[in-house]
């Protein structure tokens, strides 16, 4: 079996799973949902129907995109690979709220099932795609509901517990969806799969934002400006292999999440109400704000679900965004920085990408 497993490529295990094919299954939700709403919405400001079609058919592949990016990332065969668009439309209709979690799990499965069926018969072009259909939709059938009522629980429970106590769980959602982003995990896909919108999607823009801003104001004087640009529209992830040799580098970023975090929700009741994949993205190629924009225009169906409505964002609404995204983590997180330079936690060349 050891063999089998070897020679099929199946590799039980963390990485790959939780690693691997989460960060894909976000990808493939930023090239159907993410940018889909982006367009609809755009469409729908400027009265133009072919881009609010564009984008709606962009989102509606939401399931199949997912599903083929996380049998990519799992190194699927061809016939595998073709075979999840089907899986991934099943797991995400079929999961509801919680269709991102459902294709996740679901598309894991029926790739590796596939996986091991294929090319081992003479009839591969029948039983590949059959095998991997076949295991794939019904299991959507049979769990992909539970797992997306239980999703949209857990969803629901932290969006009320922000509403409730916006300070406390300000700093919690904040600093550990912000953890999530610079960890090799997605915190994207995180967001996408608990459905976070309203007070809590804030929260958890500004932690994303407190690590992506953070970083690369706190690490200028070592990677100048291509470091400030690759890490505040980029990703943090860059100083994962810094964090290993030296946590302390960490501590005014995480600092940072857990000040701005109540700011975002007690002061300035940011909400993000965009596509909840949006929350977890910080300023990576800005998407948190422009799902903050969105959401502000024209709400998700999650959070219109969640008591949301269309708004005329404010000078006060712009102002929150913009200190909350970009203003605070980066003066916060320098100063932090310059404490911690100062008390040796961090040395100089610690931060050098």
């Amino acid at each position: 079996m050891k063999n089998f497993l070897k020679r099929k490529n199946i590799v039980f295990s963390a990485k790959r799973y939780g690693v691997d094919a989460l960060g894909a299954m976000a990808q493939g939700l930023f090239c159907s949902l993410l940018i889909g709403t982006i367009i609809k919405t755009l469409g729908q400001q400027l009265g133009v129907t072919f881009l609010i079609d564009i984008g709606q058919y962009a989102s509606d592949m939401a399931g199949p995109a997912m599903a083929v990016a996380i049998g990519y990332a799992l190194q699927a065969d061809p016939m595998v690979l073709f075979s999840l668009v089907a899986v991934g439309w099943s797991a995400n209709a079929e999961g509801g709220a919680g269709g991102p979690l459902a294709v996740l799990l679901i598309a894991i499965v029926a790739c590796e099932f596939g996986k091991a069926v294929s090319k081992e018969t003479k009839v591969d072009i029948l039983v590949t795609p059959a095998v991997t259909i076949l295991i794939g939709v019904a299991l959507a059938k049979l769990i992909a509901p539970a797992i997306g009522m239980g999703a949209m629980k857990v969803g629901d429970f932290i969006m009320w517990a922000t509403e409730l106590q916006p300070f406390w769980m300000g700093i919690l959602v904040s600093t550990t969806v912000g953890i999530a982003l610079t960890l090799p995990i997605s915190s994207a896909a995180i967001c996408a799969s608990f459905g976070l919108v309203g007070l809590a999607g804030g929260a958890a823009v500004a932690g994303c934002c407190a690590q992506m801003v953070g970083f690369a104001v706190m690490s200028f004087r070592e990677n100048r400006w291509g470091g400030l640009i690759s890490q505040g529209i980029g990703t943090s992830m860059l100083q994962m292999g810094n964090i290993v040799k030296n946590p302390g580098i960490w501590i005014p970023p995480i600092l940072t999440s857990a000040i701005t975090g109540p700011v975002a929700t007690c002061l300035f009741r940011l909400e993000m109400n965009g596509a909840p994949v949006s929350s977890g993205m910080g300023t990576c190629g800005l998407v948190g704000q422009i799902g903050v924009w969105t959401g502000w225009l024209a709400p998700s169906e999650k959070a219109l679900a969640n008591g949301a409505a269309a708004i005329s964002p404010s000078a006060f609404h712009w102002m929150g965004l913009i200190l909350v995204s970009f203003v605070l983590p980066a003066v916060i997180c320098w100063l932090l920085g310059l404490l911690c330079r100062r008390l040796r936690w961090i040395r100089e060349g610690d931060l050098k990408l």
